[in-house]
Order: C-alpha cells, then sequence, then structure tokens
C-alpha cells in the first residue's frame, strides 16, 4: 500500500533549529522543508480524488472529506446563562495584560472550565471567525504547565483537517512574567455531545461519514507514535455541514521508537465510560493504540443509539456492564488481568445484532472489531478505515500518515523542569506564531 507522509506543521520553520544544536538530516528535508508544497487530495463521498496543489501558508495540507452531499445537522445554541458575569467588559476584561489584541473583536463566551474560558471572535485583520482560549495561572503547577505545553507542541506538529488547528498563539508582553496564555483556534459550532442530543434524525450516511473521519484523524494521529487517551463525543467538534475534528490534546502522550521498554503512563484520569477494559483497574495497562480504538468504538455506539453504551458507575461497575455484552474474556486474555475477572462468574457473550436491533449489520460488524475485550483484537486504524462499512467512502492508500515524533522535539520530558523552565519553554512554542521575534528573544 502506498504510503503519503505529510511534514509536521511548523510555522516560524526554523525556531526549533535556533534552540536545538541538533539539525535534522538532509534526507528527511523532502518531510519538513518549509518551501515546498503538498498535494491535496479533495476526497467526496464516492472516493473521487482531485489534486490541488497547496503550500505551507494554509496548514491543510491533507485532503478533506467532502460531506456536501449529506445533508446538514441541527447545531444546538450555546448555553450562555451561567457565563453573565463575563458579559460586562468582556474584551479588556479577557486580555487583561495583553496588548496584540486588537486584531480580535470578541462576540461571546462559548465555554468555561477549571482552566479558564473559551470566547467566539472575528480576527479583524480577515473577517475570520475563530475561538480564543484564555488558559488561567498556568503556572501554578508545573504539571499543568507541563501538560498544556505538550498539548500546544502536539497542535503546532499535527495538520490534518479532522483535527482542531491553532491559528495564533497571542503575543504576550513580557517573556518572563506572563501567567495566562491565549490559543486562538478554528471556530467550531458544536460538539458531538450536544449534537447527538439535538439530532433523532441522523442517516446512516451520517453515521458513516462522522467514523470515516475520527478514524482517518486516528490513523494519522497514531502513525507518529502518539496516543490521545481522552476520545469522547465532548472532545470531538463538529459543523452544521458534518465536518468533525478531534480536540484536547491534554491527556495525549507520545511514545518515541527508541523506547527500550513498554509503556505505562501513571496520569491517565480520562473519562471512564470511554476507558478501554485493559486499563479498568490497571489490569494490563500497557499503552497500546488500541486505548483509542476502543474508545472510538464506544463513541461509534453512540453514534447509532444516541446513548453511551458502557455507563459504568466505578471501574468495577465498568468492567461488569463491559462483560455483560462481550462475554468472559478468553483464558489468555484473564492471564495479563488481576484478581477481579478470574474470579467472576462466566457471562455469555450477547450477539450484537440482538442488543442493537435495526442497525446496519455492516455497522455492528465493525462495532465489534472496535469494541474487542482483548486489545491485541481490535484493528489499527488504518485496518478499519478499510472495513466494507466505508465501501465507496474510503480512500485509504490516500490517507496521509506523518514521520514518528522525535525525542528530540520533547527533550524537556528526560528532565526535571521548575516552573521558569516550562515558562521558557511555553514562549519559544509561541515564538512559532511570531517569528519576527525569534531576533529579539536570542538578544535577550
Amino acid at each position: 500500500m502506498e504510503r503519503v507522509f505529510y511534514r509536521r506543521r511548523s510555522i516560524s520553520g526554523g525556531v526549533r533549529r535556533l534552540f536545538f544544536s541538533c539539525l535534522l538530516k538532509d534526507s528527511s528535508s523532502s518531510t519538513i522543508n518549509t518551501n515546498s508544497t503538498t498535494t491535496r487530495f479533495i476526497i467526496d463521498v464516492h472516493g473521487k480524488l482531485e489534486g490541488d496543489e497547496e503550500g505551507e501558508g494554509n496548514s491543510k495540507g491533507v485532503g478533506e472529506l467532502d460531506c456536501s452531499r449529506i445533508r446538514c445537522i441541527r447545531v444546538p445554541k450555546r448555553t450562555k446563562s451561567s457565563m453573565k458575569i463575563y458579559q460586562i467588559k468582556l474584551t479588556s476584561e479577557f486580555f487583561m495584560e495583553y496588548s496584540d489584541v486588537c486584531q480580535y473583536h470578541i462576540h461571546e463566551v462559548i465555554g468555561q472550565g477549571s482552566y479558564g474560558i473559551v470566547v467566539s471572535a472575528t480576527d479583524t485583520r480577515n473577517g475570520e471567525r475563530v475561538a480564543i482560549k484564555k488558559i488561567q495561572d498556568v503556572f501554578k503547577s508545573v504539571s499543568d504547565a507541563t501538560r498544556i505545553l505538550r498539548e500546544i507542541k502536539f497542535l503546532r506538529m499535527l495538520g490534518h483537517p479532522n483535527i482542531v488547528q491553532i491559528k495564533n498563539i497571542i503575543l504576550p508582553h513580557s517573556r518572563k512574567k506572563f501567567n495566562d496564555i491565549y490559543v486562538v483556534f478554528e471556530l467550531m459550532e458544536s460538539d458531538l455531545y450536544e449534537v447527538l442530543r439535538t439530532n433523532d434524525d441522523l442517516t446512516p450516511e451520517h453515521h458513516r461519514v462522522f467514523m470515516y473521519q475520527l478514524l482517518r484523524a486516528l490513523k494519522y494521529i497514531h502513525s507518529g507514535n502518539l496516543f490521545h487517551r481522552d476520545l469522547k463525543p465532548k472532545n470531538i467538534i463538529v459543523n452544521a455541514d458534518c465536518k468533525v475534528k478531534i480536540c484536547d490534546f491534554g491527556l495525549a502522550r507520545v511514545a518515541f521508537n527508541d523506547e527500550s521498554s513498554p509503556i505505562f503512563w501513571t496520569d491517565y484520569i480520562a473519562t471512564r465510560w470511554y476507558r478501554a477494559p485493559e486499563l479498568c483497574g490497571c489490569f494490563f495497562s500497557k499503552y497500546t493504540p488500541a486505548i483509542d480504538i476502543w474508545s472510538i468504538g464506544c463513541i461509534f455506539a453512540e453514534i447509532l443509539t444516541r446513548k453511551p453504551i458502557f455507563p459504568g458507575k466505578n471501574e468495577i461497575h465498568q468492567l461488569d456492564i463491559i462483560t455483560d455484552l462481550l462475554g468472559t474474556p478468553s483464558t489468555n486474555c484473564i492471564s495479563r488481568a488481576r484478581q477481579y475477572l478470574s474470579n467472576m462468574h462466566i457471562k455469555i457473550t450477547v450477539p450484537f445484532s440482538k442488543k442493537f436491533r435495526g442497525i446496519d449489520p455492516l455497522a455492528l460488524h465493525l462495532l465489534e472489531r472496535l469494541l474487542a475485550f482483548d486489545p491485541k483484537d481490535r484493528p489499527s486504524a488504518e485496518e478499519a478505515l478499510m472495513d466494507p462499512y466505508f465501501f465507496g467512502l474510503a480512500n485509504v492508500e490516500h490517507e496521509p500518515s506523518i514521520l514518528p515524533i522525535s525525542r528530540m522535539d520533547f527533550e524537556f520530558e528526560s528532565r526535571e523542569l521548575t516552573n521558569d523552565d516550562v515558562r521558557d519553554l511555553i514562549y519559544r512554542e509561541i515564538l512559532e506564531y511570531h517569528p519576527q521575534k525569534i531576533e529579539e528573544y536570542l538578544e535577550g
């Protein structure tokens, strides 16, 4: 199968070369050359390919799925009742100490949480609607600041139409004293959780188009040895035209090619309902791409039925309801688990056709593959894209990959960081969106 590789997105094209003494070899220049163009493939629902040259100026070097032949969906209006406090003097209060804000005209608050607040705005330079996420008190803890650093690095490196794109990160006044950061994203209308609550008339074609976009994005993510680790409907943003994008890479981690032992991360706190069984209770929690495949399977079931498939109340109940459907796992699988599975009474597998009545058999066949109890039995994202369910839609041989993410990009993971260290690393990352400021930074 032909493999299509795209370079990782770098706006300045030279920031890291100034920060690291290591230079990439000439042999990889075809992948990261900032002056080269890439071929964009527009893929419609009948699998037609059209070539279109597109350069670095547009970060979408990967083909979009043309959803124009699919009926638009309803997107719910965002609730503003709990956000009235932010409506007074919103612009001045939102941006606080930042000067380079005149280019954005704020419209309304569209989200808030423990991290801060998100507003919709217009970029007055080009009229583009954007979402601006204000992350407050970034350096309150080194671990939280490092997680934010990882997320903005990942999103800069990933350039795919089904992954949310950072447009800009506003440059702070002082590189040594800033505490908040403002990340400018493309604006989307809603998320999959709200769309499934609002639309009770989604067709099998909607289901198929949603899933294809999610799996092609996941194939791209996994090709860089990156695991999202928090896939759920709230982290999939959607437009009325059926375009979907994966967002929120706050828990994402990368497994480097030169790792000498299995990957075990201890900070996995993702939503239980979408958590793979091998991670429930840390039974055999070696991380593989299959953890994301399981989450996508849970999301697929929710797309098909409009309700969560495994709404566990705790980790034990989570395993109970998983095995209620899938049956008791094999002896081989249990041998990698702990006491709980060994003592579980034998359960018979429920046929998916009985559990999900009236659903397309091809959809159920794919769902059953994605929700295999043993991670070794789940397909990769690329294999899932080749499932008969996507016949007539798939062009898997043209779906892009990226080269594995380099340890050099994440050398900070191997050392103990202070708040000032992370602040400087985040400032360097912000400079990727302001290349004209590099020289000033180097001069101190």
